[in-house]
């Protein structure tokens, strides 16, 4: 860095120093006070009136008697004596005159050379620095084999284990790490060898990243970072080079973490995929390979990993002695959304009203990232509401916006439209409300959200791992209350059952082919998922049945289906009053709390409703116009958490 400052002011001086001779010449070149032709000088001779003649080069400075001075230019070719006599000018006249020669350096002729001279100068000192810049890309070019993983050191604020929840028991899997760290004589005095590498195992968001840096924080050591993608390079051999680079500076700075984001990128199975196997792929995983059997004892460097897909790593990879230790970070329990929660809340003002409890029971199936978005997409709106401390207000809007996206009142609905999507969002919380296995019912909007026109809200009240074949048929007939309650109340269906139908046949179908829920065809899975290895995206099931059985499999889902979907039609007919006042206060308030659903339901008066916070007004809109059948919107429910299985 001194170096290229001390080059970069050399460059300015040198270009400065330019400018100023440049100006000089300019200057010097223009135009002088007094300066006469040389036919005025001849006439003042003939005059008698010129007193001396200095000559200076082609310069001449004239002296009159009169004390005044004038200057003028002759030729190069001739003498001054010779001009004025071509001039008229006789001997006796000249001879009156003083006429004397400066021997003088001629500046004209120095500055043109000077400035042809200086222009060369700054020439091949661009060229100079061109050729330094065309080197220093060779040695980049020449570099890619060098690692470009971030260290991360001790005087930088750390992350430690309080800054991670959720995870106890990964925490506590990581905690020998980080004793190992610190005090590495205590294991090998016994003959203990720590885990050489540690593969940290979830879904996105779990906070693989987040715990690898808190073991680097607690134990005060320094972190190296890179991701799996940064190995692969154009050129064969680059990643294999990349990764003798990296281990190399971790053992200069030992004890110390290597973590190594996304592995998969490199360490899938060798020899697998579409087209065969990956060159510098396979060079890059046999270096890793390589360098983590290579470990002496007293090394002290630990290698961490974290991908959502382990079951594509090259199992050379997962065997004792390398990464022979999986830690499995799962989605949190209500325990852990709550501490996670605490965690992301800490510093912030929180109104009184504020119950973290509630909203970690509120987000089944979130993780860490989920968490914290719902937070900060809380004090954004608290921020935009002109708030000092963010209210539970906002935490329950934030939670639906995750969930559904944000609300669309400005869009243009017709009365027909919103009687439709009334009755259907009704015929869901019904359906919810009255089966024994469906989840509570905590919120009915029909306010656009997203991409759905309407949604119900409904949350479990406890965690859970396994499903009952009961509580998926009861799921099904609330994915089909809002279809049945628009064929009841209308004699008609419209397409706003259409996310609704797409659920309803994949879990009819995951019922019959995954779990063994069918009667018929007994306790058996039918059919083995391809997926494209490279993309991890399921392109196809292969079928391991026959025709006659892949009809009974279609005959079972129809069955699942239709006696779902009379559940639920049986049930809004028993309680079709109970529909129409739904329906009805939904059109009137737009938004109904679960206080206020069971209130109706049960026929009591209705709580008093919150004044509402103030918000941004919405453009005018413009008058609507009579929609035609096919301008209706498909009804989408929002996206419910996948079911742990």
């Amino acid at each position: 860095m001194n170096s290229r400052f001390r080059g970069s002011t050399f460059i300015t001086l040198l270009l400065l120093a330019a400018v100023m001779f440049l100006t000089y010449n300019l200057l010097s070149r223009s135009g002088e006070p007094n300066v006469v032709p040389i036919s005025r000088i001849a006439a003042e001779v003939q005059a008698e009136r010129v007193e001396r003649i200095v000559v200076n080069g082609n310069r001449l400075e004239v002296r009159l008697k009169t004390g005044q001075q004038l200057r003028s230019i002759k030729e190069a070719t001739a003498t001054v004596a010779e001009q004025l006599k071509w001039l008229g000018v006789s001997e006796e006249q000249l001879a009156k005159v003083q006429i004397e020669v400066a021997e003088a350096p001629d500046w004209t002729a120095l500055l043109s050379t000077g400035g042809t001279f200086l222009m060369m100068i700054l020439f091949l000192v661009a060229l100079f620095f061109f050729l330094r810049q065309f080197q220093g890309a060779n040695n980049q070019a020449l570099s890619f084999g060098k690692s470009r993983a971030r260290l991360y050191t001790s005087d930088k604020p750390a992350v430690t284990f309080d800054d991670v929840a959720g995870v106890d028991e990964a925490k506590e899997e990581l905690r020998e790490i980080v004793e190992f760290l610190k005090e590495p004589q205590k294991f090998i005095q016994v003959g203990a060898r720590i885990p050489k590498g540690v593969l940290l195992v979830g879904a996105p968001g779990t906070g693989k990243t987040l715990l690898a840096k808190a073991v680097a924080g607690e134990a005060g050591v320094p972190f190296f970072s890179m991701s799996g993608s940064e190995f692969v390079e154009m050129f064969v051999g680059v990643g294999a080079s990349r990764v003798r680079d990296l281990f190399d500076q971790a053992k200069r700075h030992s004890p110390c973490i290597v973590f190594l984001d996304e592995i998969d990128a490199v360490g899938r199975h060798r020899g697998a995929g579409l087209g065969g196997s990956h060159d510098e792929r396979e060079q890059t995983l046999n270096q890793i390979l390589v360098e983590m059997d290579g470990f002496d004892t007293d090394t002290n460097v630990i290698v961490m990993a974290a991908t959502n897909r382990p079951d594509i790593l090259d199992p050379a990879l997962l065997r004792p002695g390398r990464f022979d230790r999986r830690i499995v970070l799962d989605r949190p329990d209500v325990r852990g959304r709550e501490a996670i929660l605490r965690v992301h809340t800490r510093g912030k003002p929180l109104a009184d009203d504020v119950d973290l409890t509630f909203l970690a029971k509120a987000t089944p199936g979130f993780v860490g990232a989920d968490l914290a978005n719902v937070v900060n997409e809380a004090a954004i709106l608290a921020a935009r509401r002109n708030k000092k401390v963010i209210g539970m207000a906002e935490f329950k809007e934030a939670i639906e916006r995750v969930l559904a996206g944000p609300e669309r009142k400005s869009r243009i609905i017709s009365e027909e439209e919103r009687r439709i999507i009334a009755y259907h969002e009704a015929g869901h919380a019904l359906v919810a409300h009255y089966l024994p296995k469906c989840d509570p019912v905590q919120k009915i909007s029909i306010i656009a959200r997203g991409m759905a026109a309407g949604y119900t809200l409904s949350l479990p009240e406890e965690d859970r791992t396994v499903i009952s074949k009961s509580k998926f048929e009861d799921q099904l007939a609330f994915a089909l209350g809002g279809r049945a309650a628009e064929e009841l109340v209308f004699g008609e269906v419209t397409t706003g059952a259409a996310n609704d139908l797409e659920q309803v046949t994949e879990l009819a179908r995951a019922m019959v082919t995954r779990y063994g829920m069918s009667e018929k065809l007994g306790p058996m899975t039918f059919g083995q998922k391809e997926e494209l290895v490279f993309l991890g995206k399921e392109i196809g099931e292969q079928r391991d049945y026959s025709e006659a059985v892949a009809q009974q499999i279609d005959e079972e889902v129809r069955r699942i289906i239709h006696t779902a979907y009379q559940r639920a039609r049986k049930v809004l007919e028993e309680h079709r009053e109970q529909l129409d006042a739904v329906a009805q206060r939904l059109l009137e308030v737009e938004t109904i709390e679960a206080e206020e659903f069971l209130a109706i339901l049960e026929g009591r008066p209705l709580p008093e409703r919150k004044q509402e916070e103030p918000k941004s007004p919405p453009p005018e809109p413009k008058k609507a116009e009579k929609p035609s059948p096919a301008r209706r919107r498909a009804l989408e429910m929002p996206p419910k958490p996948a079911p742990v299985q």
